[in-house]
């Protein structure tokens, strides 16, 4: 199937999707006629989506006259709107679950298909539940990826040195204490020159997410800025300083690396950084990586990915949707989309494309990736879903600005919590 290139920036790219069935994948079977010609056209923010392209070579499988592209939108978030008014309308779209809550994305919302249609026969049910988000009892986004925060670790450097990985606060903070005494400055490290993205605000948004999550009318207080929401961070900051005490990380040489994605992966490949913590997308920037350190590449070492140890129980799995898809109702070839649609979510089909893209798949079963599999283990007791609980940008700039100051020293606990909602 010859393979398009579109737009500036844009890749071509091919796009799959499929049925499941409580955590078993049923072979696809086409339900058009496999001979129909149409082009569909997918968008998103993405300047590199290789893992569509093998979606698009499954799907061509069976629908060898079914022509998909992608294309890259620049400044994404300002300009869909404009995108789907357009003549040149995507059948497919990169979309967010923070997109209902503003008034700015009424028209995209407009154009969102209602995937839960039982006419459209796309099996939700392999997608995990707290990932999918309602809005009048219409599922109008699939997650095709997802993210937490945690923490990095070299999984050869703690077998060489005879330490466990920890499991709990108590056993990180011994686990730091064993490093230190191998001359290893800053046992866990992450960035920290900014508040974007920083070590601290890892460590500390997981913990105020838990604190309010039963509490409606905490999640309120705090979502409007009310000051006295700061106490519900009180336990949050509290474990920033803790760990800073505990010398378990130097933010001296934290801040030795240059920015919160690139440098903290290169930084982490350098072989001798123990728990790197980060969150949001950027492990998946690390196999890219791997070939591009001279340190990896010499001496190789296996890695993976795991929740923060912060309590007597273990870490917390913060569950958030990282890309979700969206139908155009006002497309051209409906039918052929929801049946791409329904070729992606399935078990196998996500699992693969996360795989590929290097994300923790949305699925049910996250065991098949082993740099994500320590998560597949947390109960469904200690996982959160922030978009589920109603936590709203505000609240999380306040998380982050006060766990950054706390860290830096520039506030104490008392302080920053008096703030609360003036960051």
């Amino acid at each position: 199937m010859k393979k398009l290139f579109l737009g500036f920036a844009s890749f071509l790219t091919i796009i799959t999707l499929a049925s499941c069935n409580g955590g078993k994948s049923k072979e696809f079977k086409p339900s058009l006629d496999t001979n129909t010609e149409c082009s569909i056209k997918v968008v998103g923010e993405y300047g590199n989506f290789e893992a569509l392209v093998d979606e698009f070579d499954k799907f061509n499988v069976y629908y060898p006259n079914v022509e998909l592209s992608y294309k890259k939108v620049d400044k994404y978030t300002d300009n869909i709107g404009v995108v789907l008014e357009g003549n040149d309308k995507p059948n497919i779209f990169f979309s967010y679950t923070w997109m209902m809550a503003s008034d700015k994305y009424n028209s995209v919302i407009s154009h969102m298909e209602d995937l839960s249609d039982s006419k459209l026969n796309i099996d939700l049910d392999c997608i995990r539940e707290s990932l999918i988000s309602h809005n009048d009892d219409k599922v109008l986004m699939a997650p095709v990826f997802s993210k937490s925060y945690g923490m990095l670790i070299n999984n050869d450097l703690f077998k060489n040195n005879d330490i466990n990985i920890p499991t709990n606060y108590n056993e990180l903070i011994n686990v730091c204490n064993l490093f230190k005494e191998k001359n290893i400055k800053s046992p866990i490290m992450g960035y920290t020159k900014t508040q974007k993205s920083s070590l601290m605000n890892t460590i500390a948004y997981p913990l105020f997410v838990v604190t309010i999550a039963n509490n409606k009318e905490a999640i309120n207080m705090a979502n409007n800025l009310d000051p006295q929401a700061g106490e519900y961070t009180r336990n949050a900051l509290n474990m920033v300083d803790s760990l800073v005490k505990a010398g378990c990380f130097d933010i001296r040489e934290c801040d030795k690396i240059d920015d919160n994605y690139e440098k903290v992966l290169f930084r982490f490949l350098e072989g001798d950084v123990p728990m790197m913590v980060c969150g949001g997308d950027t492990p998946s920037g690390m196999k890219k990586r791997e070939s591009q350190s001279e340190a990896f590449t010499k001496s190789p070492f296996s890695y993976s990915f795991s929740p923060i140890p912060l309590t007597d129980d273990g870490g917390y799995f913060i569950d958030s949707p990282s890309v979700e898809f969206s139908v155009n109702k006002d497309c051209d070839n409906l039918d052929m989309t929801n049946e791409f649609m329904r070729f992606l979510i399935s078990e196998k089909e996500l699992n693969s494309m996360a795989s590929s893209k290097g994300l923790i798949s949305p699925t049910k079963v996250m065991s098949f990736d082993s740099m994500y599999a320590p998560f597949a283990s947390v109960p469904a007791s200690r996982t959160f879903s922030p978009e589920v609980i109603g936590i709203k940008d505000p609240l999380a700039e306040q998380i982050r600005v006060a766990s950054y100051k706390v860290g830096k020293g520039e506030l104490t606990i008392d302080e920053a919590v008096s703030q609360y909602g003036s960051f």
